[in-house]
């Protein structure tokens, strides 16, 4: 056995595990270091500069997944990350660094911690300046682009800080849930440092007396308001604070909202959870309760234009409990030096005791049965409506971005934090390469990719890499001809939203693997669901036809919005 497989396997935290064996180099070390933070699959696309590594890689414990794209392999760690606590992506020089910067930039932007590993030229390479292949501008460039994407980057050009840069830039991963890089030189990759080395995890010293202060004036607030409403947001799901929250929600009685970004953050079968918050872009009797309410308790949220309903959200910051990992205000005040588990545990133990608001009943209501009329032309509402009745507690659904996402905002997920999107950062093809991390991270789950045609049209080749891993997902294209999304934010028939038809469901020829079907009626879509849901064989691809101008509701809400500043 060698000595990285005898390396056991570790929490999904940078913690401190004590002196690194003997004799170790620097990749065997970032391999060690990786096992431990529970990175058991890398993605990528290997390439010379990065060769050793991947030597390195695939003798050791770590499962290997080569994708079809960068930018894929990228999109694949950031779902793999949100379910499994952090991932990798590993690649070459520039052509494969600077390919896979989008998805990199969305992880930083939602918070998913993301480990980007660069091959580049060997630093005896670089003597003379030489006009190397893959080098843009100089040797930092790809290095200084990092920078600007990542909560920490390292240069492994020296063996006697090697270790500690690791241990420096998985830390900070760890501690702010964002990505990081490391940029290994290939002849770097087997020096072994001759100096003992001994991680020490950095701890930071919390302010006691602000977060006693903080979690006083909150339980204040919240006891003696009289209409009080939580909203939980992404971060939730980022620190691992669900059963805080909740336990929180049900000790004060008080209903429970999501944003959109943090949709499922709350088991959405909880009697407390009343549904996401989007202003003007939600539903209007949710809006109602919060924006009535006394004392808003926003609990790991971002405050970003889609989850504000394009900044409609009328909250008075006079009465709003803010608090995430980067910051804590209640009311007009600010405190500092609090974290978000802190916190919540903090005033947890004051038990604050608001009155018991009610809940109105029609936003419990339950939903009326799905009636299937098969002969009726397929709409994106009426799909959405028959697969939530298909959901269950080990379904993970991935959505993209447009239509695709605000259709499946009316999905009920049953577990907490079940469902995926870039809900923020809003870049398309992320749902069909985050399927592979995530079935990667949970080859048991169902996954369920709900895509546009168009974002397919981007990443949907890694359904290739799919079939090769023998994967299962159930990917459904809603197939309206184009961008639906830009067709409703900007009024009129333009040719640059409309894309070359494919015909998707004989996708599955091609790639060798899986089954397509495609459907234009309600009794079409009953037939090919059923035989999907009951094929875990391999990957299952419905080519839903839904009318080009049709639209969710919560579309429709957000194009009134935003077609105003376009």
């Amino acid at each position: 056995m060698s000595k990285l497989e005898a390396m056991p396997h570790a929490s999904q935290q940078a913690t401190h595990h004590g002196p690194p064996p003997r004799g170790m180099s620097i990749g065997q070390y970032l391999i060690h270091r990786m096992r431990q933070c529970g990175i058991d699959d890398v993605f990528g696309i290997p390439g010379d500069y990065i060769l050793t590594f991947y030597g390195m890689l695939e003798k050791s414990p770590i499962n290997i997944v080569g994708c079809t794209r960068e930018d894929c392999a990228g999109f694949a760690a950031d779902a793999y990350a949100r379910v499994h606590g952090m991932g990798a992506v590993c690649v070459t020089y520039c052509v494969g660094g600077l390919s896979v910067c989008n998805s990199i930039a969305g992880a930083y932007a939602e918070k998913s911690p993301v480990l980007v590993i660069s091959g580049s030229p060997g630093l005896e390479e670089r003597v003379n300046n030489p006009l190397l292949h893959h080098k843009v501008r100089d040797f930092r460039t790809q290095i200084e682009v990092f920078e600007k994407l990542c909560v920490a980057c390292a240069e492994l050009n020296d063996p006697v800080v090697a270790f500690r840069e690791i241990d420096r830039v998985l830390d900070a991963m760890a501690r702010f849930k964002r990505p990081g890089y490391i940029e290994i030189p290939r002849d770097m990759v087997d020096v072994v440092p001759h100096i003992s080395y001994d991680f020490h995890q950095h701890t930071p010293d919390p302010d006691t007396s602000a977060a006693d202060e903080a979690a006083e004036e909150a339980a204040t607030l919240l006891t003696k308001s009289q209409r009080p409403v939580v909203i939980a947001g992404v971060e939730i799901h980022r620190f691992g604070l669900q059963d805080k929250v909740v336990a929180l929600a049900e000790q004060m009685k008080t209903p429970i909202a999501a944003t959109l970004l943090g949709k499922s953050v709350i088991p959405e079968k909880h009697p407390l959870y009343i549904g996401l918050y989007e202003g003007a872009m939600g539903r209007a009797e949710v809006t109602k309760l919060v924006e009535e309410s006394d004392c808003v308790l926003l609990l790991g949220a971002f405050m970003t234009d889609l989850n504000l309903g394009i900044f409609t959200a009328n909250l008075d910051p006079a009465k709003c409990i803010y608090a995430t990992s980067e910051q804590l205000r209640i009311r007009h005040h600010h405190y500092h030096g609090v974290g978000l588990a802190e916190f919540i545990d903090r005033l947890a133990q004051r038990k604050p005791t608001p009155p018991v608001r009610a809940i109105p009943a029609d936003i419990r209501a339950e939903r009326k049965p799905f009636v299937l009329n098969a002969d009726a032309q397929l709409t994106t509402r009426r799909l959405i409506a028959r697969l939530d009745d298909q959901l269950d507690d080990e379904t993970i659904v991935i959505a993209d971005i447009g239509n695709s996402l605000f259709a499946a905002t009316e999905l009920t997920i049953h577990a907490k934090t079940e469902f995926i999107s870039p809900a923020y950062y809003t870049s398309m093809g992320f749902s069909v390469p985050a399927a592979l991390g995530a079935l990667t991270a949970r080859p048991e789950a169902r996954v369920i990719v709900i895509v546009g045609d168009g974002a397919f049209q981007m990443t949907g080749n890694e359904l290739s890499t799919i079939v090769r891993r023998k994967l299962n997902p159930l990917i459904i294209v809603l197939d309206n001809e184009g961008y639906g999304t830009e067709r409703f934010l900007h009024s009129g028939e333009w040719e640059y939203n409309n894309v070359h038809p494919w015909r998707y469901s004989k996708l599955p020829e091609i790639y060798n693997g899986g089954t397509g079907y495609e459907v234009s009626t309600e009794g079409e879509f009953e037939t090919a669901l059923t035989k999907a849901w009951a094929d875990r064989s391999g990957m299952s691809l419905i080519h839903a036809h839904i009318p080009r101008l049709e639209a969710s509701d919560a579309l429709t809400r957000l194009a009134a919005k935003l077609s105003e500043r376009i």
